[in-house]
Order: C-alpha cells, then structure tokens, then sequence
C-alpha cells in the first residue's frame, strides 16, 4: 500500500512504524502535522491509500479524513478517550492496559475500530512505557489493520454512545498529580513522576527553586524527614518520603530556556553537601559476573552519555577487563543503548565547542579501548534504541546482539550536517562495505535489526525472552564454551594487528576528529543550530526531505506534470 504517516514529530512510534511498512513492503512516506493546509497539501501530492496517525496533538482536517481512510494510533484501550491516556493510566495505577487503532471520524478517538492490543502495565516512566508496550502493540495492531484493509474488510461500526467501556478523560494536569511529601509515599511519588516522565515533567521545588522532575527511582535503605533531601549519587538525589525515599535523577527549572540535566549538577553544590549513597536503587552503570562472562550494563537517561558518563563507564570497562573472564558483555538500557554525545551539557556549558570536544574524545577513549581489547570477545547487547555514535560505538564489540524490537539512526548529519567520530570510518565500512556505508550516513532513515542484520551492523536478533538476564548469560556462556573460542580469539588479534598496520587506529580518529572541529568552531554554524532546536524543541517548519520522499524535487515535478496543485 501507499501509507503516509502523518505525525507531530518523528519520533520512536512513528520511526518504527516506518522501518516495520517498509521491510514488509508498503511505499511510506511521512509528513509533519505543521499545518492543516500542509496536510492538505501532502494528501494531494503523495495521494496515499492509507494515512496513519501514530502521534497527533490535534484532529485530522475533516477534508482529508472524508477523502482518504485515516487509522489513528490512540494509547489507550477501546472506549478510552482524551489526550492522556498514558499518563492517566500510570497515574492510577491500573495492572492492565491497551492501544487501539481506530479510523478518523467526527467524533475524537470514537472512530470504528480496526485492532487493538492489550498489556500488562509495568512500573515505569511513561517514556519507558511508550517506547516499549505501547510501541511493541501499536507495530501489532496497525499490521492487523492494514491487513484487514487489505482484505476488504468493511468498516467496524463505532462502539455505541453507551457502552460501559466509553470513558472521556480530558488532559492530566499539574493539580492531579501534585505530590505531598508529608503524606505520599514512595510509591504515590514514583507515580506521579512516571506518569508526567519525558513530557512535560512534574513541577515541584528543590531547595526552594520551583523544577519539573524526571528520572525518578526508588532508594532503597534510604529514609529521612519527608520531602527533605537526604543524599546524591551518580548525578541523582535522594528525596525522603513517609516511608523511604526516591531518586530524582533529573530535573529542568522552570526558567526560560532551562535544560534538562542531572539533578545533582543543577544543584552542584547542595550535592556536595550530602551524604554520598551507592547501591541504593540508582546506578546508571552495574557490573556482575558468572563463571567466564562478566556483564557491564549500563543506562543512561536517553541514551545520552556526557563526558563523565563517559569517562565513567571507561573506567568500569577498565575494571571488567581486571576480571578472568573470557566473553564480556556491553548491556545497554532497556530504553536506549545509546544516542552519542550529551546535547544538553554541550549546551549548557560555557562553551558548547569546547565541551562538544571533550565529550567526543570521551566517547571515543571508550570506543577505542574496546576495539583494542584482545585477551576475550566482547558482545554489545543492544535492548534499547540507538543512534548517531551510539550505533557505531557498539560496532566496537566483536558481535552485536539487538532485541528485535530496536530501531537504530546510524547517522549523524541531521545534527546540523555533523561528521561523527567513535571511529565510525574504521568500523562501519569495515562491517557494511564502503558503498553500504556511505548510503547508510547519506540516507539518514532509521533502520530495524532485519535490515541491520542484512548490512553486517547486527550479528543476532534477540527475542523478549532470550533480553532475560538469566538467557543472556547462558548466550554468553556458550560462547565462552565453544570449541571455536581459542581459533576466533587468535583470529581477532591477527586481523587488529594487519588492520593496525594497515591503518592505525589514531589516524582514523585525527582524520574524523579534523572534521568534527570544523562543526565545532567553524564558520558553518549549522550544528550549533541544528543542537539548539533540538534542545529546546523548537517545532520544525518542514519535514526533512530524507523522510518525505513525495516532497523531493522529482515527486514535486511529477505532481506538476499531473496537475497536482502545490
């Protein structure tokens, strides 16, 4: 089918729905919401049979859902209408929830139903919830829905105006979800903070200046007066409840222009002054072992590692590497593996340059130990989505594991046309080859396991259960096993030797460094642009080319040549 997606942002929903339509064959094409008379516009140019939903903030014009059928994505289950939905469910605490793909009608999220799905509700930030349940479901059922299409299968009828199912709920505000801090406990905390996590944050105050709080956990062994703040670890603090405490691990003050950071390097020097709490429910990086495998896991806030994320987990690289193991695992987080450079450091620091080189020279150190590890195989698990230097650092390891649920962005130029490092140059085309390579950076279009897997980027695709940790290690311990283990290690140490002598490894990164530095201080201040937006979510004013193709100049030519009006 001709499948447009017409979305607010491309964001994890929408990214995946566009690589699962386009491995099983449909034509997509996506257009941001930016204008009813845009979509108007899109409609006619593309002329799509089928527009898709997966993140609107407003109704589709009558118009077009009159002309072409229009399958919203609505996380809810059926019956459930309103704006929030996620956040009202995770507000509650409901043990069970649902997505339902419906079509546009007159009457908002009431259209007839085409497929929905159900799930159990985990304890989680409602990010979390949405990039892995309510993803995993909309993928489902909007499969199920085109495939009913498909087979010509009339319209559903609209759930009747009184069935017990129907409950209208309008937008979940500040008020509902306000927190106590002489009476909530922890548990009502973390609720609260989960069902507003990613947008738009709580509002609350720390140390007397009014924030939004993210990133919340709870802090095990940790108690104190109610609502004082009691410790700080690994850029976290610890808020005392009536029963325990939490982690509040970021946080974004409600100034103009304020950036979401690590709670404790808001309020630096509060932190200084507290007790520091290790092994108390927040660690962003975790080591363990079993028998010949060792496990480094790591998980940092959307993915993005700053400089002393970096450093940090260098360092506990470093220390695995002290251990008489002979597989080691790089576990990712179950949101993200990694995105590459912390964006919001960069732009909080006195200068963005400056810290955008040390950050990358970070990143770097790490990829560059990892690829010079010879004494044993090191696997990246990625669990998470992934992009930019976080895809290429897990090209590193020796093999790449991914759920195959994952979506990757192996490119960077939509960060203002920057060139990238993590000895991407080396890694990539020495895994795709040179032409793949460079289709795959120029592209820009995420991309799934079955297409990495085809590229050499992904060596297995994991299932739900095989992500189990218990699994993981017996997939590691086999390898640890193998009768092969011994030739593939020998095999792994004379082919970083030719390819060192080859090529060291410092020019490849002298070489990508030379062009990082010209985004960095250059006259070209497109990066410096293009990460501010980002930042502060400045709203597009078009959709990228690279995701639409039905506005490239050639689609554009046709359309006129057809009488097509623009």
């Amino acid at each position: 089918m001709r499948i447009l997606l017409l979305t607010h942002s491309f964001n994890s929903l929408t990214q995946r729905l566009h690589v699962e339509l386009r491995e099983g064959g449909h034509e997509v094409s996506v257009e941001l919401d930016i204008h009813a008379d845009v979509t108007r516009e899109s409609v006619a140019l593309y002329q799509p049979d089928l527009v898709i939903a997966p993140f609107l903030k407003r109704a589709i014009p009558e118009d077009v859902w009159r002309s072409v059928r229009c399958l919203i994505v609505h996380p809810g289950p059926p019956g459930d209408h309103g704006p929030a939905a996620l956040d009202w469910a995770i507000l509650e605490g409901v043990p069970k929830w649902g997505l339902t793909v419906l079509q546009a009608d007159g009457e908002f999220d009431a259209g007839p139903i085409w497929a929905f799905r159900t799930f159990p509700m985990r304890r989680a930030a409602k990010s979390s919830v949405y990039r892995n349940e309510v993803t995993t479901s909309a993928v489902a059922a909007v499969l199920e829905a085109i495939a009913a299409i498909e087979a010509g299968r009339p319209t559903p009828s609209p759930m009747p105006a009184d069935d017990p199912r129907i409950r209208v709920r309008g937008p979940c505000r500040q008020a509902d979800r306000v927190i106590d801090w002489q009476h909530d406990t922890s548990e009502t905390v973390l609720r609260k903070i989960n069902s507003a996590d990613g947008m738009p944050g709580l509002v609350d105050s720390l140390f007397f200046k009014d924030v939004r709080l993210f990133d919340a956990h709870e802090a095990r062994g940790i108690s104190g007066v109610p609502g004082t703040i009691v410790a700080h670890c690994d850029g976290a603090l610890a808020r005392a409840t009536v029963d325990g405490a939490v982690w509040i691990g970021h946080v974004r003050q409600l100034t103009p222009k304020s950036l979401k950071r690590s709670a404790a390097k808001v309020f630096a020097e509060q932190a200084t002054r507290l007790p520091y709490r290790p092994d108390c429910g927040y660690a962003p990086i975790r080591y363990r072992e079993q028998g010949e495998v060792g496990e480094l896991q790591f998980s940092f806030y959307n993915g993005a590692m700053a400089t002393s994320d970096c450093e940090a987990l260098l360092n506990a690289y470093r220390a695995a590497l002290a251990r008489p193991t002979k597989v080691l695992l790089l576990t990712g987080g179950r949101d993200y593996w990694s995105n590459g450079i912390h964006l919001a450091e960069i732009e909080a620091a006195d200068s963005a340059a400056d810290e955008s080189l040390r950050n990358i020279n970070a990143i770097d150190d790490l990829a560059h130990t990892v690829i010079e590890t010879t004494d044993r195989l090191v696997v990246s698990v990625i669990r998470g989505n992934a992009g930019a230097g976080g895809v290429f650092l897990s090209l590193a390891a020796d093999e790449v594991w991914a759920s195959d649920q994952v979506v990757l962005n192996p490119h960077y130029k939509d960060m203002g046309n920057l060139f990238g490092s993590e000895y991407w140059t080396y890694l990539l085309p020495r895994r795709a080859g040179a032409a793949n390579a460079t289709r795959i950076t120029q592209c820009r279009l995420p991309m799934g396991v079955a297409e990495a897997g085809r590229l050499g980027i992904i060596d297995r695709a994991l299932s739900g259960g095989e992500l189990a940790e218990g699994r993981l290690m017996s997939l590691a311990a086999a390898m640890a096993a193998d009768e092969r283990f011994a030739a593939r290690l020998a095999d792994k140490q004379r082919r970083r030797a030719a390819d060192d002598a080859y090529k060291p490894l410092q020019a490849y990164r002298d070489e990508e460094l030379r062009r990082m530095r010209l985004n960095f201080y250059g006259f070209d201040p497109s990066y410096h642009v293009a990460r501010y937006n980002f930042i502060h979510k400045v709203p597009k004013s078009r959709t990228p080319l690279t995701i639409a193709p039905h506005r490239s100049p050639r689609a554009l030519d046709k359309s006129t040549r057809m009488g097509v009006r623009t």
